[in-house]
């Protein structure tokens, strides 16, 4: 990447919900238009992995590093597996002055319930609110909306709610190979003043809160009052709260 001006933005920046592919080549277009005239530093977080272990955290930490390095962007890693880790003020202290902060995937639930009203959570909204890029992967594009079920074990948990208008189903081109009846459950309960949407593989939604475009190789499906619209990239979209 090519050395910027930076701004100083006053607004938040902008989010990206991704349908897959963190920290892979096929997502270089995405991550450079979040990093374009921002800070090049990334906090990385693959908190919603925790459950899987600490060699499961440290793996996606170390491609969130080689990828964001082969970007000329500084990876600041945060080895957050937990409640208690979220807690550590250590950690949400070096949040601070990033450009973009990054959430890869794994359980959705466990992400949302792990960062919940924590000193790192607040810094991640912090940095966002003083412009900094959000981004969300899989479970962590889930955790930024409305909803962030479990698809393994169909718990339940209420997204964080930077994007509370939205509820994601990633993957959505191969979900239904997983879970078949994943996608007709979400849809068969419709919250008040929530939009579901079905981002595919190596595909992501970038804006809000309201104006969006679709980027990457897929499509964006809108489930509406209508049924089901289907969008490609370069489309940009209107997502508003619902009355």
């Amino acid at each position: 990447m090519t050395e910027r001006t930076h701004r100083a933005p006053t607004t938040a920046g902008p989010v990206a919900l991704v349908g897959s592919g963190e920290f892979l080549p096929q997502m270089n277009e995405v991550d450079q238009h979040l990093l374009a005239g921002r800070n090049p530093r990334v906090a990385v977080l693959a908190t919603a992995a925790g459950l899987e272990g600490p060699e499961t955290v440290s793996r996606w930490l170390d491609m969130g590093r080689d990828h964001f390095s082969r970007l000329g962007a500084e990876p600041v890693l945060l080895p957050v597996m937990d409640a208690a880790d979220a807690a550590e003020e250590d950690y949400a202290a070096q949040l601070a002055g990033v450009g973009l902060v990054y959430l890869s995937g794994g359980n959705p639930a466990y992400l949302a319930a792990s960062l919940r009203d924590s000193a790192v959570w607040r810094a991640i909204i912090a940095a966002w609110q003083a412009g900094a890029a959000l981004a969300g992967c899989s479970a962590g594009a889930m955790a930024l909306s409305a909803e962030a079920p479990s698809v393994r074990d169909r718990a339940d948990e209420a997204g964080l709610g930077p994007i509370g208008h939205l509820a994601v189903i990633p993957h959505f081109d191969r979900i239904a190979n997983w879970d078949g009846s994943f996608v007709a459950r979400r849809a068969a309960r419709p919250r008040p003043g929530v939009t579901l949407i079905g981002i595919d593989e190596d595909t992501a939604l970038v804006g809000g809160p309201t104006h969006w475009t679709v980027m990457g190789r897929g499509t964006v499906t809108v489930f509406g009052e209508d049924g089901p619209t289907l969008h490609r990239p370069g489309t940009s979209l209107v997502l508003a709260p619902q009355a």
